[in-house]
């Protein structure tokens, strides 16, 4: 019988599942893998942007729209916790196609609808089946041989993290110069594309947990987020660097938009491609993280994160340029951090990957609401300084979770330095 997708789809028989000989998972797949995650995790903050122009075009207040990002947000957590654990239950190329064909089909009604109520709704939908990335990292990691997985992983990270930066632009430069809709007429072809590719391109992969439930599924991933000390002391410190991240992102245009700077909205949005250039570091980095004992390159993220976070601390509201070197090494080692942390944590389980990762990814949720909430709040009662202060005491939170637990600890202890110290793999 040949194998299909959906029971109908012939699948291409070179990316058909042969256990005799493994997929070759070289670099145009690589890539192709992150830039399917660039544009579609852009559907997440297309709308950001664009909040005034959406006041406009539905005839309502700002108040009305302004939750706009907050359904699309809730949408994405929803698929995080329900959809992604599914990567380890089900075979993941047809997933990925299903993914794909809906978040396309939801962006066509974002594009023609002229009811508010209806583009909340389809905002939610278009979050919550966005998390396409979300199964291509654990995918990636299975695919890529284990010397590679590191470089695997910073690749789809990257083409992650350029989509959330890139998105912001694009919408912001074409609504300056064109109807909303156009990017969500990009937003559709763009889609397409990633779905014609991914069928022609996307191996076929065998689900790896035929003798679980769903429900079984999500228990064990509560299970692994409590009793495991590296997922817990990997969750800790994503939450923490997820949350410096957000508040420095946010609060960025409201310390370049006052004084001394007074830059426009324009030139503000602008400063997003300084982040792109250091997410353009990722895969380089990666390749460090392949060499390296996991603890050790997010001990090296980790204070590179610290360095950027101190000297825009020590002259962020005064000199422009320490700006941007935060914003360059903010983005670039904010990765390296992330994807050695998934490093690490995907070594606990091979079949469980999905699982492992939606628990990183929750967690990077988590600080990214705490990141944006409290770190707006400090900078518009106290100021940039006092900002800048909390996010330097939160980056030294995370080194001092990193050291509860050295380079070698055992699987099953929660602190300690056995094993040595050996940084080599």
């Amino acid at each position: 019988m040949t194998p299909a997708d959906f029971g109908f789809l012939p699948i291409p028989r070179r990316l058909r599942y042969d256990p005799d000989k493994p997929f070759h998972f070289g670099l145009v797949l690589n890539a192709a893998f992150g830039f399917a995650s660039t544009f579609t995790v852009a559907n997440l903050y297309y709308c950001q942007p664009l909040l005034i122009e959406f006041s406009k075009s539905f005839n309502v207040t700002y108040e009305q729209v302004s939750q706009i990002p907050t359904l699309v947000q809730a949408g994405y957590a929803s698929g995080l916790l329900l959809i992604t654990p599914l990567g380890d239950l089900v075979r993941r190329r047809p997933l990925i196609l299903l993914l794909v064909l809906l978040s396309t089909s939801f962006t066509v009604g974002l594009s023609v609808t002229t009811d508010l109520r209806l583009f909340e709704a389809l905002c939610f939908l278009t979050g919550l089946v966005t998390v396409t990335p979300q199964i291509l990292m654990p995918l990636a990691a299975d695919l890529a041989p284990p010397d590679r997985r590191g470089t695997a992983l910073s690749v789809v990270l990257s083409g992650l993290m350029f989509g959330v930066l890139a998105a912001r632009v694009l919408a912001g430069v074409i609504a300056n110069f064109a109807s909303w809709c156009i990017i969500y007429y990009m937003a559709i072809g763009v889609q397409a594309l990633v779905l014609v590719g991914a069928y022609f391109m996307l191996p076929d992969y065998p689900a790896k947990n035929t003798d679980l439930n769903y429900f079984q599924i999500l228990g064990s991933m509560a299970r692994y987020a409590v009793t495991e000390p590296l997922v817990a002391q990997a969750a800790l410190i994503n939450i923490a660097s997820s949350a410096c991240f957000s508040a420095f992102w946010v609060t960025l245009t409201f310390l370049l938009g006052g004084p001394p700077y007074y830059y426009s909205t324009l030139v503000i949005g602008l400063f997003g491609l300084v982040g792109m250039f250091g997410v353009l570091v990722g895969p380089f980095a990666g390749r460090l993280i392949d060499k390296l004992v996991p603890w050790y390159a997010t001990l090296i993220a980790t204070l590179v994160l610290s360095i950027s976070q101190a000297v825009q601390t020590a002259a962020g509201g005064i000199n422009v340029s320490a700006v941007i070197i935060a914003c360059f090494g903010l983005d670039a080692a904010r990765q390296m951090q992330q994807v050695s942390l998934s490093t690490a944590v995907f070594s606990i389980s091979a079949t469980a990957l999905a699982r492992l990762n939606a628990i990183l990814i929750l967690s990077l949720f988590i600080g990214q609401v705490m990141g944006t909430s409290v770190g707006t709040i400090v900078f518009l009662q106290h100021g940039w300084r006092a900002c800048a202060v909390l996010l330097q005491a939160w980056q030294g939170f995370q080194l001092a979770v990193l050291f509860l637990r050295g380079p070698h600890c055992p699987r099953k202890h929660w602190f300690g330095y056995a094993g040595g110290w050996a940084a080599g793999k």
